[in-house]
């Protein structure tokens, strides 16, 4: 059963020869209800209170769970993001090895072309001087004539 502090001051005591003084008894039930009601009034500020710090709690409790959730995601996202990367050095080392291999390549296939054409260029002379010496040859052959020697 619950009082509120109306029924303790407004209780009605049935009269009886030898019962207690009625001043006193209203006096005692006047300052119990004034106790019960500030009671009261101090459980509805807590019960107040209580409420908005659940209300805190429930709040920071979402808020944590958003952090958890975005901290769950920006792990996600960084290893995505190292993945790529790792990915993208991998093709671009690829990449290069490919461009040096067809560069040496290159290279060498000029080089041999230039060596191609410096034996070329060697039988080319070899021939002129064979041939110079050979039309040489001729004219000294008719100077000799010539000249009678």
């Amino acid at each position: 059963m619950e009082f509120s502090p109306l029924d303790i001051r407004y209780q009605e005591f049935k009269r009886s020869m030898r019962g207690y003084a009625p001043a006193e008894v209203r006096d005692y039930l006047a300052r119990l209800a004034e106790h019960t009601d500030g009671v009261g009034q101090s459980f509805e500020a807590i019960r107040t209170r209580v409420a908005e710090l659940e209300a805190e709690v429930a709040r920071f409790r979402a808020s944590d769970e958003e952090l958890k959730r975005a901290v769950v995601a920006a792990e996600r996202i960084s290893r995505e993001m190292r993945s790529q990367a790792e990915r993208e050095a991998e093709i671009i080392r690829a990449e290069a090895e490919a461009a040096k291999e067809r560069t040496l390549r290159e290279a060498v296939e000029h080089l041999r072309k230039v060596q191609r054409e410096l034996e070329a260029l060697k039988r080319e002379r070899e021939v002129f001087i064979g041939q110079f010496r050979g039309m040489l040859d001729g004219y000294r052959a008719a100077l000799d004539k010539l000249t009678g020697s």
